[in-house]
């Protein structure tokens, strides 16, 4: 009888490394977010160092006195990797690992990882894949020797690609293959984009830093059965549902990928057809997680992201998440915010001023009409109740009076 083999997960022991600049940014606060993405990706932080530079060295993102603190870590801690706290060059890459003769990391690499893993729908996971191989695709390394076989048909023969080559071409036809699908599914959504403007149903974007309580929101507000979990970037896929304002008015509610410092150029890049349903939303309901010491610079990196973005002018309601777990009764300020309310997805407080303010706002996008039409010109009525809120609605005599609400 063969040998039974016993199988299971390596937990990945890592060392965080960063470098304090003066740049204003506290890098042990970077180094507690980093050590939750490294969590949330499966692997368990046993030590971190902090250098301060006045900026990453070029070679090997620290300084050699460092590069022989790390050293000797690795072997005390019996770490089997380090991760760096901001994206490594590919010389950087290259050079640690000689250095330290370890597995190395960058955010960039754990914030794909998780991506990767939380990927379900179609195009989450192509754009994840295409994220992936841009990345690849600049730090590829081979050996200039090494052949590949060629890959056949007119055109292909000849002295033969070197393999670092091969495997650019082939990242290359891979990273185009997943675009032209791309495309499609963002066609896809344009077209259901327009149908709900069609219909004239106000949209609203949820937006805010990761494991601020989007989900959670959405989950309260709509019975949405979105995953919530207290873990960075616990849902990467857009949600749209329903949602019926206290007038009973419906509005469609969008929960988006959650924002982080540093993220990744290639993950903004793929997800934009993602992150754009803020762009086409009438309203942005902003999320903070008021217990986050952080909070103001989440808020400024969200902001941040949405600039990139071109979202533009449109009203913003931010809402300060989490009261439960803060003791202090005082509302954050948000300057650029229409409205600022305290609330709890979880408990449920503040979510009722909360959809008064949403209705208001989109009162003020709307007009009153008070009006009495023909009965020959009845049909015009059924386009009322299609793109606006019937207030009232009396038949008289010399027609149909009827006062409502209507997009300007």
């Amino acid at each position: 009888m063969g040998k039974v083999l016993s199988t299971q997960d390596i937990i990945e022991k890592v060392i965080l490394v960063g470098v304090q600049l003066d740049n204003g940014e506290n890098e042990e606060s970077l180094l507690d977010e980093l050590e939750e993405l490294v969590k949330t990706a499966g692997g368990v932080v046993v030590g971190r160092i902090i250098q301060s530079r006045e900026q990453f060295h070029p070679a090997t993102y620290i300084g050699k006195g460092k590069l022989d603190e790390i050293r000797v870590l690795i072997d005390e801690l019996d770490a089997t990797g380090i991760v760096c706290d901001d994206e490594l060059s590919p010389a950087q890459l290259k050079n640690l690992e000689d250095e330290l003769n370890t597995k190395v990391m960058d955010r960039t690499m754990v914030i794909l990882d998780i991506f990767a893993a939380r990927a379900n729908t179609s195009e989450g996971k192509i754009q994840v894949e295409m994220a992936q191989l841009k990345y690849r695709m600049t730090r590829l390394s081979g050996f200039g020797k090494a052949l590949s076989r060629l890959g056949g048909g007119i055109g292909t023969r000849g002295p033969g690609e070197k393999k670092i080559e091969t495997d650019r071409r082939i990242i290359r036809e891979r990273i185009s293959r997943l675009s032209v699908q791309l495309k499609e599914i963002e066609q896809h959504r344009q077209t259901i984009r327009k149908k709900r403007q069609n219909i004239s149903t106000p949209i609203a974007a949820i937006v805010g830093y990761t494991n601020a309580g989007k989900s959670t929101l959405l989950n309260k507000l709509t019975d949405a059965g979105v995953l919530s979990e207290d873990k960075l970037f616990a849902t990467l896929d857009p949600t749209t549902r329903a949602l019926i304002i206290p007038d009973g008015e419906k509005v469609l509610l969008t929960d988006t990928v959650g924002f982080i410092r540093k993220l990744p150029h290639h993950l903004i890049e793929a997800f934009k057809s993602t992150l754009q349903e803020a762009k086409f939303a009438d309203i942005i309901i902003h999320v903070v997680d008021s217990s986050n010491p952080d909070m103001d610079k989440h808020i400024k990196t969200v902001y941040e992201i949405l600039e990139s973005l071109e979202v533009g002018d449109k009203p913003i309601i931010t809402l300060y998440n989490k009261s439960d777990l803060v003791q202090s009764n005082i509302c954050g300020i948000d300057p650029k915010a229409k409205q600022t309310i305290k609330i709890s997805a979880k408990t449920g407080e503040g979510l009722e001023a909360f959809l008064k303010e949403l209705q208001n706002i989109i009162r003020d996008g709307c007009q009153k009409i008070e009006q009495l039409f023909a009965y020959a010109d009845a049909g015009k009525i059924q386009s009322i109740r299609e793109y606006g809120k019937v207030l009232k609605e009396e038949y008289r005599e010399d027609g149909i009076y009827i006062e409502a609400w209507m997009p300007k």
